[in-house]
């Protein structure tokens, strides 16, 4: 059975006709944080940064969850092996995904954030092909690749 928008307006009210509602204007200084923004923002493939550029959701959301996997793997040390492990585990997957999915990718190649996380993935893969998969991270480099996260975090 197919109902007309008037119709079932009455029938979802419980049989009482909606009350007439007088429109508004949308005042000058108002944002448009209504429901039809809301549903634009949640169809459109792009986001703002905290910059102000729009950047791909998709990228947005990959390299935060990097910048997070990295801090946590990083932040950990190393007394709980298996903690250590799947905190490496983590951040490893997170790698792969990141540049599986933006390396070469001319709508981001060129952004700041991008440039800090492959900076600091080519910081952590330089010091473990060197010193072997095992080896405990000095405190200057560990600095160095979270100083690079946090730059990419701000243009996020």
């Amino acid at each position: 059975m197919l109902y007309g928008g008037a119709t079932l307006a009455v029938i979802l009210s419980g049989g009482m006709p909606p009350l007439p509602v007088k429109a508004e204007e949308k005042a000058s200084g108002d944002d448009g944080d209504g429901v039809l923004d809301a549903l634009k923002s949640m169809f459109d493939s792009n986001e703002k940064t905290k910059s102000g550029k729009t950047l791909p959701k998709a990228y947005l959301k990959s390299a935060r969850d990097l910048v997070e996997t990295l801090r946590e793997s990083l932040g950990d040390d190393g007394k709980d092996v298996a903690k250590f492990r799947r905190n490496a585990d983590a951040a490893k997957q997170s790698i792969r995904e990141y540049l599986n999915g933006w390396r070469g990718q001319q709508a981001v190649g060129a952004e700041e954030s991008y440039v800090a996380l492959e900076k600091a993935i080519r910081s952590l893969a330089n010091f473990y092909s060197k010193a072997g998969p095992f080896a405990t991270m000095p405190d200057d480099v560990k600095s160095s690749i979270l100083n690079d996260l946090k730059t990419a975090e701000s243009f996020l």
